[in-house]
């Protein structure tokens, strides 16, 4: 098992969800990510632009449940579970 990073969690899990994330954008900016960690149970919401839902998405949702895959994967290493909510920016 890999050693929990420095910085606090929830700012661990919005800079990996970035780092995923903004290269398939058109709009990164319209990119909105909370991280709520409670004990081992960790919340990540991600609002993302209508225009951007297509490629983040990706053909069958494969794209998503990649990234999904990266974000248990690392949760898991640091003893964590994971719920991954995923909005249209502007609705929540």
């Amino acid at each position: 098992m890999l050693e929990t990073p420095a910085r606090p969690p929830a700012e661990t899990y919005v800079k990996l969800i970035r780092f995923l994330l903004q290269p398939l954008l058109e709009r990164s900016d319209s990119l909105r990510v909370h991280a709520e960690v409670n004990g081992t149970r960790v919340w990540l919401r991600v609002a993302i632009a209508q225009t951007d839902r297509a490629k983040v998405l990706g053909k069958g949702g494969k794209t998503m449940q990649t990234v999904r895959t990266v974000l248990h994967a690392a949760a898991k290493n640091l003893g964590h579970t994971l719920t991954l909510e995923l909005y249209e920016a502007g609705r929540n």
